[in-house]
C-alpha cells in the first residue's frame, strides 16, 4: 500500500472523476444514436431511458424542463439521437448522459438543421417583435405566393372573395416542395416587393410531412421575408407545424385558409358592425336632440324670454340705487371737507400777522419789502414803511440806538 497517497471518501472520488469528465470537451456536448430501451416518464416530469446497441447500453436522463421541447412520443425500440453530456452522479458513482434533445432517426437530421437555424436567426434578431409590421386593415392587392396547383391557392382565393371582394388577388406561382423550391419562393418574395404588386403577401402551403414543408425552413425565404417591406402572413401547414418562416413573417397563420381569414375583414361582419354603429349614432343624435329641446324649452320659459324688458327694469332700478348712494356720499364727503375747510381757516387766522397788527402792534418793511427786526437793518436815513392795522406810514430813520 502506497502510504503517500491520500485517503478519499467515495463521494470525494466520484466529484473527482465528475470534474475530470466536466472538463472533456467531447463529453460536453455529444450526439448519441441508439435504441430507446427501459423508458420512463416519472411524475416529476423527468425522463429516465437506456441507450443501446448491440454491445452496449448508456444510462440518460432528461429533464422535465428539456423534456417539454419533445415534438414526438417517445417509445422502447424506437431509433434516436440524443444531445447532451456525459458526467458523473456522484450519489452513486455511475456515469449517464444529460439528454438535453432527443429527435427521432427518421427526421433527426432535419430537426437539428431547423433547431440551429432557428438559433442562429434568433440571435441575429429575425424574430424580434419590434420588427413585425402591420397587417393593413383593408389591403387592395393582395400577392399569393404558393403552388397554383394546390388545394391551398383554392380555398384562400375562395375565402377572400367571399369576405373581402373589394381586394385584388394575384397568384405568384412557385414550386413549394421539392429541390429549388426554396429560391423560387424566396425570389417571388423580392420581386413582389421590387415593383410593389401588392399591399400584403401571403406565403406558404397545405400540409404534409417535415421534408415536404421544409421549403419554408430555408435561411433564403427567411431572409427574404425579413427583407420584405410588404406585411408578409405565413400560412405553412396544418395547426401544429411550425416553420422558420412562421418565426419570421409579421402574422403566423395556423392554415392557409387562416391566413385568409386573417388577411381582409368579414364584409358581412363589417356591414353588421355599421349597421350597429348607426343605430348608436342614431339614438345618440336623438338623445341629443332631446336633451337640446329641454334646454331650450326651460330657456324659452325663463323670465329674460317672456319679459324682455324685466332686465332693463332691474339694471335701471339698480342705477337709481347707486346714483342715490353715490349722490349720499359726496354729499357727506363735502361736508366733512368743509367742516375741516373751517377748522384750518380759524387756525390760521388765528396766527395770521394782521391779527396781531389789530393788537395795537406794527411791522416794519424795508423799501426791497423786508421786515426789519433789528436796529442794524436800517440805518440813519433809510426810509421804510411802518404797516398798522388800517394802512401803512412812509417813515425815515433819523438815528438808531
Amino acid at each position: 500500500m502506497n502510504r503517500s497517497a491520500p485517503i478519499l471518501s467515495p463521494s470525494q472520488v466520484s466529484q473527482y472523476i465528475k470534474g475530470f469528465m466536466d472538463q472533456d470537451r467531447l463529453l460536453s456536448g455529444l450526439l448519441v444514436r441508439g435504441e430507446l430501451s427501459n423508458y420512463k416518464m416519472y411524475p416529476s416530469g423527468h425522463h429516465y431511458f437506456s441507450l443501446k446497441d448491440r454491445e452496449g447500453s448508456l444510462r440518460c436522463v432528461m429533464f422535465r424542463g428539456d423534456a417539454a421541447s419533445l415534438r414526438f412520443r417517445p417509445e422502447n425500440g424506437m431509433q434516436v439521437i440524443a444531445a447532451g453530456r456525459v458526467t458523473v452522479f456522484p450519489r452513486d458513482g455511475q456515469y449517464q448522459l444529460y439528454c438535453t434533445r432527443l429527435t427521432s432517426e427518421g427526421v433527426g437530421d432535419l430537426y437539428l438543421a431547423f433547431e440551429q437555424l432557428k438559433e442562429k436567426l434568433a440571435r441575429e434578431g429575425l424574430f424580434d417583435p419590434q420588427h413585425k409590421k402591420p397587417i393593413p386593415a383593408f389591403p387592395g392587392t393582395i400577392a399569393l405566393i404558393t403552388s397554383p396547383a394546390g388545394a391551398a391557392v383554392r380555398d384562400m382565393v375562395r375565402i377572400l372573395r367571399a369576405r373581402w371582394p373589394m381586394s385584388r388577388v394575384k397568384i405568384l406561382p412557385v414550386r413549394v416542395q421539392g429541390a429549388g423550391s426554396a429560391e423560387e419562393i424566396a425570389a417571388a418574395i423580392t420581386w413582389a416587393n421590387a415593383y410593389s404588386v401588392a399591399d400584403l403577401i401571403i406565403t406558404g402551403r397545405g400540409g404534409g410531412s417535415m421534408e415536404d414543408l421544409w421549403a419554408f425552413n430555408e435561411e433564403i425565404v427567411a431572409r427574404a421575408i425579413y427583407a420584405s417591406d410588404i406585411p408578409v402572413i405565413s400560412a405553412v401547414g396544418h395547426e401544429p407545424d411550425v416553420t422558420i418562416s412562421d418565426f419570421v413573417a409579421d402574422l403566423r397563420a395556423s392554415t392557409p385558409s387562416n391566413a385568409a381569414e386573417l388577411a381582409v375583414p368579414d364584409r358581412l361582419e363589417l356591414a353588421g358592425s355599421l349597421r350597429s354603429l348607426g343605430e348608436r349614432l342614431e339614438g345618440g343624435i336623438a338623445q341629443k336632440l332631446t336633451n337640446s329641446r329641454r334646454v331650450l324649452n326651460r330657456l324659452a320659459a325663463s323670465r329674460a324670454m317672456t319679459e324682455p324688458g324685466a332686465y332693463f327694469k332691474d339694471k335701471r332700478l339698480l342705477l337709481d340705487y347707486q346714483s342715490r348712494r353715490l349722490t349720499h356720499g359726496l354729499e357727506r364727503s363735502v361736508s366733512g371737507q368743509r367742516e375741516r375747510l373751517g377748522r384750518l381757516s380759524a387756525a390760521l387766522d388765528a396766527l395770521s400777522p394782521l391779527k396781531v397788527l389789530g393788537r395795537g402792534y406794527s411791522i416794519a418793511l424795508k423799501e426791497s419789502g423786508g421786515v426789519i427786526s433789528s436796529v442794524k437793518d436800517a440805518g440813519p436815513g433809510e426810509n421804510f414803511t411802518l404797516q398798522v392795522s388800517d394802512g401803512r406810514l412812509d417813515c425815515t430813520v433819523i438815528k438808531s440806538r
